[in-house]
Parts: C-alpha cells; structure tokens; sequence
C-alpha cells in the first residue's frame, strides 16, 4: 500500500525498498550533456532501460519528487560545493543533470581549471563546483616521495570557503593495493612516517582531521554540511544468489523488498561515524550505503568508461541511483 505520509522527523529516510515507478528517470540523459564519459551508460550503448525506473521509497513516508525549480529559487545567488572521488562525480554531475533540466532553455555554463569544475546558471546566479580530491587530506611531493598526511588538508582547503552548501566524501581509494596504481608513496602520522598503514585507521584519521578544519573554519549558520557515506560495489554476484553470473554484468533490477542478502560495511561506517562524531558543528550524514546496496543493476558494468574490457561494478550509471542521493539531499535541504 502507497503510503500518504511525506516524510518527517519519526521516518527513516533510509530505510526502505526501491519501487518500480513508470514516471522515472526524473530526466533524460541525452539532454545533459555535462556527463562524464564513465558514468554515461545511456550513450555508452546500454540497451535496457527498466533500471531507470525505479524510485527510492523509504518505509511509512514517502520522499518529495525532486523539483529542480524550487532548488533553484531557494539557492538563487548561492553556491554549492562537491568535494572527494569519483563516487563525489556521481553525486555532482546527477545534480547538473537534475537542475539543468528543471527549466526549458536555461543557460548553463561548465568549466574546469585543474581539479576543480565550475557549473554556473546566470539567470539564478548559482554556483555549483566540483573538488576532485580522493582523500581530503594532503599529498605532498617530497625528495623521498609523495606523502599522504594524514593530519593536514591545508593543501586544498582554500577551494573550500565561502559556500552556502557544502557536500564531502572519501573511501572509495583508501581501500586500494598494488599492483594498482596509488597516489602515494608514504603514509604520514604526526612525526612518524609508513610505507603503509591500516587502511580503515588511516580513513578514519583522514576524515577526523577533515572534521577539526569543519570546526576551525566553517560558520554552520551560514553553511550546510554535508558527508556523503559509503558507496558499495557489486562484483560478488554470489551475494544476491547468481554464482554464474559475471559480476554486475546484464543485472536489470534491484534486489527488492529492504534486505541486502550480503554483507554491509559495519566496520567501516563505525569508523566513519566515530570520527563525524567527534565534530562540535553540525555535519549531517548522507547515509546513502544501505539503499545504494540493494542497486546491483544500477551500475555501468560493460558500458562505463572501460567498456567490456574493464567491468565496472562501483561507480553509478548517470540516470540513476545517484539521483535518489541528490533527492533525500533535497528533502534535507527544503525541510530544514
């Protein structure tokens, strides 16, 4: 049975089950041309389409449909910022795509200098830029190599000030061995130095000393904070009951009802909401892991940026779930 009640105080927006709705996707991918390769699965050649109908729908309330008009009028004159790895891209260009297509005819602007992309709609006079920056905390070249400091993010935090809304997020890279490629070469802890480090204690550093520039620096009366949560893979198809099949490759809808027969990260969301915890301003969790994980299909698997070559099981296809992220974001903005 639907359910009337749009969502308050007393409704986990994150507990739920994804349901099938024919008014999906909330926009048309070919009309959003700021798209990244990678996440482009409609113009890659992905030939179903049943994956984009589906809506995230949190149990005893229903979600507001996104309305791009109403968040640009509200963030009229403001600006945004996307900050972390390329899961924080499929967060980005997902709200391109929403308010780019909100308006008929609306003129957008995007530029990248570096790391950093600009989105700009001068009729609304709104900002939305984008910090590719995997960690949060620094790398520094030195003589001996490059060094991730695990207690500074001086290096790029000057990108960060003077936003109204501001979202973070990193996990993703800290996860990676060799042989593949890292962006660091030694892992630095106060005065002490490591060729490597517990990786889960080192994310859960990073984002603490992440936390302690939130406190330094942002004015949470004028700025809204945000940390997007985990993002899950699906390369183990046995987890959903499909030992034969060949990772997320072919997977055309979810796992219904609001159980993941897998595993959830317990061990690393502990350690991420230890260290948000330890922050005196206010950060809100974008708790995205659990309704992202019953979304085996919602990834570009053979129609990412590797095409068959390399299967992609992490990132998100663009329609997709990232418009549910952006969309619980929404909600958190408009009824706050």
């Amino acid at each position: 049975m639907k359910s009337t009640k749009i969502c308050l105080g007393d409704c986990n927006l994150y507990e739920g089950s994804w349901v099938y709705d024919p008014s999906y996707p909330l926009y048309d991918s070919s009309k959003c041309p700021f798209i990244e390769r990678a996440y482009d699965c409609k113009k890659n050649g992905r030939p179903d389409t049943q994956y984009l109908k589906y809506r995230w729908q949190p149990t005893g309330c229903d979600l507001p449909r996104f309305n791009g008009r109403e968040f640009l009028e509200r963030y009229q004159g403001k600006s945004i910022l996307s900050v972390g790895d390329s899961l924080t891209r499929d967060q980005y260009f997902s709200l391109l795509c929403l308010l780019s297509t909100s308006v008929p005819n609306l003129e957008t602007n995007l530029t990248r200098v570096g790391m950093v992309s600009t989105f700009t709609i001068p009729k609304y006079k709104l900002k939305v830029v984008l910090d590719r920056n995997a960690y949060l905390v620094d790398i520094v070249d030195t003589a001996e190599g490059r060094i991730l400091d695990l207690d500074s993010v001086q290096k790029d935090a000057g990108n960060w000030t003077g936003f109204d809304l501001m979202i973070f997020n990193t996990f993703h890279w800290w996860s990676y061995r060799l042989p593949i490629n890292r962006t660091w070469d030694y892992i630095k802890i106060g005065n002490k130095q490591y060729k490597d480090f517990d990786r889960l204690e080192a994310f859960e550093k990073a984002v603490e000393t992440w936390g302690k520039w939130v406190d330094a620096n942002v004015d949470t009366n004028k700025t809204k904070v945000f940390f997007q949560g985990i993002s899950p893979n699906h390369y183990n198809p046995e987890v959903w009951g499909e030992p034969k099949a060949n990772k997320c490759v072919n997977q055309t809808t979810p796992i219904l009802g609001s159980k993941y027969p897998g595993q959830y990260p317990t061990r690393e969301m502990a350690a991420l909401k230890r260290a948000l915890s330890k922050i005196k301003k206010p950060v809100s969790l974008l708790d995205i892991t659990g309704l992202s994980l019953l979304r085996k299909d919602g990834h570009p698997s053979i129609y990412g940026y590797g095409g068959a070559k390399g299967v992609d099981c992490t990132h998100w296809c663009i329609a997709g779930v990232p418009d549910a992220w952006n969309q619980i974001l929404y909600y958190l903005l408009i009824s706050s």
